[in-house]
């Protein structure tokens, strides 16, 4: 059996179709933390299967609500899980800072499961939030009138297609305010200047491996789940869309897709669009390093941006 993709240390995918993956450590869900938050594992959908994990700030009983913000991993569609250590604690520590329930999503993966199953998993997400609200007790307090969509890489792409879902199936059970993509992961037919310079043949060939192994059956880089021009929404639709920030590396090779996504926004009318560079920090550093100054400072950016969206 040969492998036909790899990405040394995450990924094999077999010439039978078979699929390897190794998952570096991971963290189990508590019901006591010493950093001041508890977490707690739930199912979504039990038949794809699409589970969950939720992080709470550890204070005594109050009645008062508490926004939500729902997350999506990165990881090229292809890996990656929020029981990964780095997103556990990321996001712990979040749930905290922002005074904020954090529902991060565990969708299915490709290439067994080819976009756009990831965005339909992640919607599903949403509805389980409405559905559950007065079922689930750790949701008791949640409110969905203020509820953000945020992710890392692939996940900053779902956070996108997830919010246009939302606004096209006129979803007003969850109201979504926000929108917060770290380093989203975009792409193109048509490469960017990065993706042309000397040195990067690398870089490319694995990001053209995960968009061939995520894509659907006869698609290119052109398809509306990489390409976020080809996104199908009237005007009156784009006046619709949360306030967004997208957060961006300096030193990564996505840089300009990022970018290139906030610019993209705010010339389709969306009211408030900013963008923040971390100018010497890689693609998805909070994740490898969940517990260092630039992280903390992205937490902190983060917290500011969704305390703003409650006032």
């Amino acid at each position: 059996m040969s492998i036909v993709a790899e990405a040394a240390g995450y990924i094999q995918v077999f010439s039978d179709g078979n699929v390897k993956r190794f998952s570096p450590e991971i963290a189990t869900p508590l019901s006591e933390s010493s950093n001041g938050y508890i977490s707690k594992d739930v199912v979504i959908d039990p038949s794809k299967p699409i589970t969950a994990r939720i992080f709470l700030r550890h204070v005594p009983e109050s009645s008062t609500q508490l926004p939500v913000l729902v997350y999506f991993h990165g990881g090229g569609f292809c890996i990656g899980s929020t029981t990964w250590l780095g997103y556990h604690i990321f996001l712990g520590d979040l749930s905290v800072r922002a005074k904020t329930i954090v529902l991060s999503v565990d969708y299915r993966l490709s290439p067994e499961n080819k976009l756009p199953i990831a965005y339909d998993d992640c919607y599903s997400a949403l509805e389980w939030l409405h559905v559950n609200r007065c079922i689930e007790p750790w949701l008791q307090r949640a409110d969905l009138k203020r509820v953000s969509l945020s992710g890392d890489s692939a996940g900053g792409n779902i956070a996108h297609q997830v919010a246009i879902k939302a606004i096209k199936s006129n979803n007003f059970h969850v109201l979504i305010k926000g929108l917060l993509p770290i380093h989203p992961y975009f792409g193109s037919e048509k490469r960017t200047k990065l993706e042309l310079a000397e040195g990067s043949t690398q870089e490319v060939a694995m990001n053209d491996m995960f968009w061939g192994l995520s894509l659907p059956e006869g698609s290119d880089r052109d398809f509306y789940g990489c390409n976020f021009e080809k996104a199908d929404l009237s005007d009156a639709e784009w006046c619709q869309f949360p306030a967004v920030v997208v957060y961006v590396a300096g030193l990564d090779f996505l840089k300009e897709r990022g970018v290139a996504y906030a610019e993209f926004l705010h010339n389709k009318g969306v009211k408030r669009v900013e963008l923040v560079v971390a100018k010497d920090e890689s693609h998805v550093y909070h994740v490898f390093h969940p517990e260092s100054e630039a992280t903390r400072l992205l937490q902190e950016q983060m917290s500011d941006f969704l305390q703003n969206l409650r006032l």
